[in-house]
């Protein structure tokens, strides 16, 4: 198990950080180009381990994919792919899109993956694609993987709590176009997570399927074809939370390019959070620049739309001067971590003045009380960074399994190192 020493940066930062590209982009790409009729390239595709297991899952059902550098070239496979087991590794946003996947063809395809992601659930997903008329058969545990599905699905309306997972919608929609009379996925609660469903319809749309409509009761998604495209990848706004916080904790002034005015990705307005703590916000074209004020107030935000910056939020609200109320993120236990008890957990051994609450976290005001020590990652890639940040403010904090930060930003280390961590 590999483990990472992170030390404080004793300079106020002058840093342009360039991040990975969006692996929910990515992911979703990969898909639609999997099921278009020609050959899709894609480019600025991030080398994390969700999208390597992406890609190699798409090779093993038939697909023809060369890879070079960031560049991605996908041939169609169309959906007459052999008896095959599919293995997503830690990957829960590739194994739910793959489950939905082997729903198009008539031979049965296991999807597997490592242990923490066999202890997510799926059952939603699993029960919304028997209810359109595939074959679904659960491995060891009900409702989790391994499972094996085939198809093809015959159904055209199914009905998904919105609250749970907006992956699975997300998986539900990309196969939607190939189903004969399309999909009506009705929503049972209110829908989490908004701009992640509202990202896949855009990917869609750059395949050459605009006929997405998403509103709060209901997804609607006409039958149709994807047609193959060239797309850049746009850098992945979760990733650039970190480097942006940066900013705010240890002082000076990070941007990002590539994730100016127009990005489609709803984690990249965390750097208006900022802004409403202190910080200088500015957005051009082509890239985000977070500049730290003279305090660095709390806030008290939903953040049902951004989950995943979660954990770097309680890490900038540490160093607030001021309470920070994080609300709207209960569902985030079933990450690749408990999200707010396992954060929770790690951040007190640190000094962090935090507590969960039924739907989120409460954090108080503790760079008086910071120290440093040695925390886990619960096999969590966000939990991992999030402790760089702090470590980058206080100095002196280990964490172990520093390398599943390759799920996302395999050189995190390597950008925090360079800039004194």
């Amino acid at each position: 198990m590999s483990a990472r020493t992170v030390h404080r940066i004793d300079r106020r930062l002058d840093a342009v950080i360039t991040v990975p590209g969006s692996k929910s982009i990515a992911n979703r790409a990969l898909i639609c180009a999997a099921l278009a009729d020609g050959v899709t390239e894609l480019s600025n595709v991030p080398d994390g381990d969700d999208t390597t297991a992406m890609i190699a899952a798409l090779r093993t059902l038939g697909a023809e994919v060369e890879t070079s550098s960031d560049r991605v070239g996908i041939a169609g496979v169309g959906t007459d792919w052999p008896a095959v087991t599919l293995h997503a590794g830690l990957a829960g946003t590739t194994s739910r899109f793959l489950t939905a996947l082997a729903a198009l063809g008539s031979n049965p395809v296991t999807i597997d993956g490592h242990t923490p992601l066999r202890n997510r659930p799926v059952a939603p997903l699993l029960a919304a694609l028997g209810d359109l008329g595939a074959i679904v058969r659960s491995g060891e545990v009900a409702g989790h993987l391994p499972v094996t599905v085939s198809g093809p699905p015959t159904g055209a309306s199914v009905r998904i709590r919105g609250d749970v997972s907006s992956q699975f919608i997300s998986a539900l929609m990309l196969i939607g176009p190939r189903l004969p009379n399309g999909l009506r996925i009705e929503l049972t609660s209110a829908l989490v997570s908004m701009p992640y469903v509202a990202l896949t319809a855009s990917v869609m749309a750059s395949f050459g399927v605009a006929d997405v409509s998403v509103a709060a009761d209901a997804v609607v998604i006409g039958a149709g074809r994807y047609r193959p495209t060239d797309l850049t990848v746009e850098p992945d706004a979760s990733s650039a939370g970190y480097p942006l916080a940066l900013a705010a904790v240890v002082g000076g002034r990070v941007a990002v390019p590539g994730l100016g005015l127009g990005a489609l990705q709803g984690d990249a307005r965390f750097a208006d959070l900022l802004a409403a703590m202190g910080c200088g916000v500015t957005r051009t074209r082509d890239r985000v620049t977070v500049e730290s004020g003279t305090r660095l107030r709390g806030i008290d935000v939903d953040m049902a739309d951004m989950s995943d910056l979660v954990p770097t939020m309680a890490v900038v609200a540490a160093c607030a001067e001021s309470p920070t109320r994080v609300r709207g993120v209960g569902f985030i236990r079933a990450k690749e971590s408990d999200r707010l008890g396992d954060l929770t957990a790690e951040l007190r051994c640190l000094g962090v003045d935090i507590d969960e609450a039924d739907d989120g976290l409460d954090i108080r005001p503790s760079t008086h009380h910071l120290v440093g020590g040695r925390v886990g990652t619960h096999h969590d890639h966000r939990l991992a960074m999030a402790f760089g940040l702090l470590g980058a403010r206080c100095g002196g904090i280990v964490v172990d399994d520093a390398e599943v930060v390759s799920k996302s930003w395999p050189a995190f280390w390597d950008m925090l190192e360079g800039l004194g961590g």
